[in-house]
Parts: structure tokens; sequence; C-alpha cells
């Protein structure tokens, strides 16, 4: 007798409802059972929690669509960091638009294969025009400007180097020590020479550095800013590094995975003038533009220097079939087969229009200057410096660098809070990376008073575990 089908094996809307009322019950219980940022316990409790829920992991008999989904969904939910609660705020760890986590859902459901026409009909011609809208953001004054959507900065990082690599050469890397760590992993990838570090005294590449080794080096030259560090959020000096790249005949990539999407909010927008002054620039939406991940982008002014990916593959894009005005797609990845992640941005971009996405960004950066205003009115905290995008790096007054880290570690081992950690200036800094445009004052409020209240405890003798 034939076994029948599992409930949900296909994705029509039929299918799919009772599903979709099967996960939210489970992401409702399970942050129900969290009831913090981040599960209590650490990794010690989590892990064989999950473990107990997922065992076996490949049973001999299935025990059906809903039963899996509530306990392995509502499972992960109470073991997850949840970056839409106020006092997660570690990383650049965004809480996605719930439109745009509903449109992920329907290209999950569609499954469009972004490597042929014949896989994506609509969904390559809504990336095409996507792509071309927000690479004329970053290019307004060129003719024809493109981009790819990737897995991120670090994967447009990658194709930056690649196609300077295909126009020059063995390119030299030139980037300060404020660089994302994707820049060296490239160049290592890629068989380039490892990247000249130069000085980044106050948190932004040093222009004097700079001069002296583009006037020194002989051979094609790369030259990567940053507009978004990790560590501070600080923006290197755009127009200042373009500038001397021209004066000295260099190339520049500016990775603004984190800093780019400021250039929707008319009130922060100066802050990165001079990215349309690079050949290549690398902008995440899933960090200032609140999508689920992935949503990278890839821009560069002239969609001509895009041509070196291409590639053939004679059963996805055959020359007669290209010829006859099928559109070519293998070109737009080193990927084959991707996801159609266009349309969470293109909904989020129709949804809100350039004011909402506007006022979430100048909301996000409000509270992040809110936050460095409290800190620098309690006495018992050190405020690093004010923020320049959304994140802010402080630390109690007078603890030693143990006691800072000490400080993080307890508050994610007992569910508090989830704070990051910088080292600059040769110390040790927690940092709040402030995403969540819904972030109150008393939410800031409850995050200080956690670090002062545990400080306090731990000068007293009571260590935690």
């Amino acid at each position: 007798m034939p076994t029948p089908p599992l409930a949900g094996s296909t994705t029509g809307p039929a299918a799919l409802r009772p599903l979709i009322d099967t996960v939210l019950t489970a992401l409702q219980d399970g942050a129900h059972r969290r009831d913090g940022p981040l599960p209590a316990g650490g990794p010690d409790a989590v892990t064989p929690r999950m473990r107990t829920a997922t065992h076996p992991a490949i049973p001999d008999h299935g025990t059906g669509a809903h039963d899996a989904l509530r306990t392995l969904v509502g499972a992960l939910t109470e073991g997850a960091a949840d970056p839409a609660h106020p006092l997660c705020a570690a990383h650049l760890h965004t809480p996605p638009l719930a439109l745009a986590t509903a449109a992920d859902l329907a290209a999950s459901a569609l499954n469009p294969s972004m490597d042929s026409w014949d896989q994506a009909p609509a969904a390559s011609a809504l990336e095409a025009d996507i792509t071309a809208a927000l690479a004329t953001e970053i290019y307004p004054h060129h003719p024809s400007p493109d981009a790819l959507i990737t897995t991120g900065g670090t994967e447009a990082n990658q194709l930056a180097l690649l196609l300077a690599r295909e126009r020059n050469g063995p390119v030299q890397t030139i980037c300060a020590a404020n660089a994302h760590h994707s820049i060296t992993r490239a160049a290592w990838l890629l068989g380039l020479p490892e990247p000249l570090v130069i000085p980044a005294p106050a948190g932004v590449m040093d222009l004097a550095a700079l001069d002296q080794a583009l006037t020194e080096l002989h051979r094609p030259l790369l030259v990567t800013a940053t507009a978004g560090t990790t560590d501070t959020g600080r923006i290197d000096p755009l127009d200042d590094i373009a500038d001397l790249c021209t004066t000295h005949g260099a190339e520049l990539h500016i990775d603004a995975a984190y800093g780019g999407p400021l250039l929707f909010s008319p009130t922060h927008r100066t802050k990165v003038h001079g990215l349309d002054r690079a050949h290549s620039v690398t902008l995440d939406l899933h960090k200032l533009g609140w999508q689920p991940a992935p949503a990278g982008i890839l821009a560069v002014p002239d969609r001509t220097r895009l041509d070196t990916l291409h590639h053939h593959a004679p059963y996805l894009n055959a020359a007669d079939d290209t010829e006859a005005g099928l559109p070519d797609l293998l070109g737009r990845s080193l990927r084959t087969t991707r996801r159609p992640d266009a349309l969470k941005i293109a909904v989020t971009l129709q949804a809100l229009g350039r004011t909402g996405l506007a006022d979430l960004i100048d909301r996000t950066i409000t509270a992040a200057h809110r936050l460095a205003d409290l800190i620098t009115t309690t006495p018992t905290l050190d405020l690093y410096d004010r923020p320049t995008i959304s994140t802010v790096l402080f630390r109690p007054t007078d603890a030693d660098d143990n006691t800072v880290a000490t400080i993080r570690r307890t508050l994610l081992t007992r569910g508090h809070a989830v704070l990051g950690r910088a080292r600059t200036d040769d110390r040790l800094w927690l940092k709040a990376t402030l995403l969540n445009p819904h972030t109150t004052p008393d939410d800031l409020r409850t995050l200080l008073d956690l670090v002062d209240r545990l400080t306090h405890d731990l000068a007293e003798g009571n260590t935690p575990r």
C-alpha cells in the first residue's frame, strides 16, 4: 500500500496555510519559554536541550509535519538570540522586517533558481531592475551602473578584489587596520599579495600613511576603504581617499556593508559622501536595511565591469538561446543555484519607500545617540566616543579588561543581554550595536543598569561563574 504524502509536501497556498499557523504558534511558544534576548545557561544548557528536541536526527519513522515544526521551531526559538529584543545589541544582527520575512517565505515557496531564465522568468526581471536601481543610488551620475546580489559583505568584497585582479593582474591591496577581515581573506583566496595594512590611529584610515604607501609602491594598486567599521562604526574619509587614489592612479573599493544604507537618509547621507567615486562598493541590506539574511550587494559604476564574470554552461545559457533573447544569468554570480533574494528587497522598497527607510535609519541612529547621552550622565560608566552610525562603545569606570570581559559573558550566560566587545585604544570595551528602531529610552536605561549592577557585584567579590 503506498505511503500517503506528508502534510505540507507541496507548497500550494492550501498546503502552506496550516503549516504557517503551526510555525507562528511555535515561534510564540518558544519566545515565551525564553523570556529574554537569549536563553540562560550558556552552551551547557542550550546544547543538550536542542539535542533532545532533535533526537533522533533521522528517525526511522517520521513524526509528521506539524509535530516536527512545533518541536524544532519551538526549540530553536527558545534557544535563539532574538535580534528583535532591545537588549540584543552585540553585532550587526538586525531584526528583520515582518514584510521582508513574509516575502522571503514567498521566495522559498516559489523557489526560483537564479541561474537560468527558464527557472526564474519573472524573478530574473525583478532582480535586474532592483540591482540597477540600487546601483543608481550609489552611482547617480553614471549612465549604466549595476549591482550583483551576494550572500553578504564577505562575498561582495571577494568579488571586488576578483574584478580588480581581472582588470589589472595581481593587484596589491592596501587597507587600514580598521578593515574587515574579509579583505585579507579574499586576497588569500584569490592568490593576491597579502594586503598592506596601514595605521588607523583614530579608528579611520591614516591619510598620510596612505599617501606614502601609494607613492612607494609601483604596481597595480587597489585601496579598500571602510564606511562603517565593525568595531566602532567609524567611516573613513572617503573623498580624501578617493583624491589620493586619483592622484596616484590607484583603484578604490569601498566596503560600505554597514554604512552604505545611510544614502537613504537625507539627515545622514553626507557621512558617506564619496561612495560614487569608488570602482566598486559593498552594501549589506541585512544590516541597516532590516532584511533577513542574506541581502548583500556589490555595485559598480558601469555594468560592463561585470563582463569578466561571464561563464558558459550549455545546459543553462546556450549561445543560441542567448542570441534569441533569453537572459544569461550565469554572469550575475560565482554561484550557480541562487535564491531570489531580490524579492524581499523589492517588497521592502515598495512598501516603505525612501521616506520609510529614512525614518528607520534616523530613529536607529537617534537611539544610539540617546544611549551615548545616558552613558555620559552615568558617573560609573565611560563612553568611548559619540557614535558615527549606531555603534556605541562603553565600559565601567576604572574596570580592567578582565572585568569587562566577565561582565559581557555573565550577561550572556544569565540570558539578560547580548553585548559585543571591541578592543581599541589598548582597552577592551563593551559594544552596543543598535539596529532596532523601536528601542526606547527605558530599554537603554535597563541595559546600563544591568551593567552597573553586575559591575558592583564583581567589585564586592560576588564573582559569577
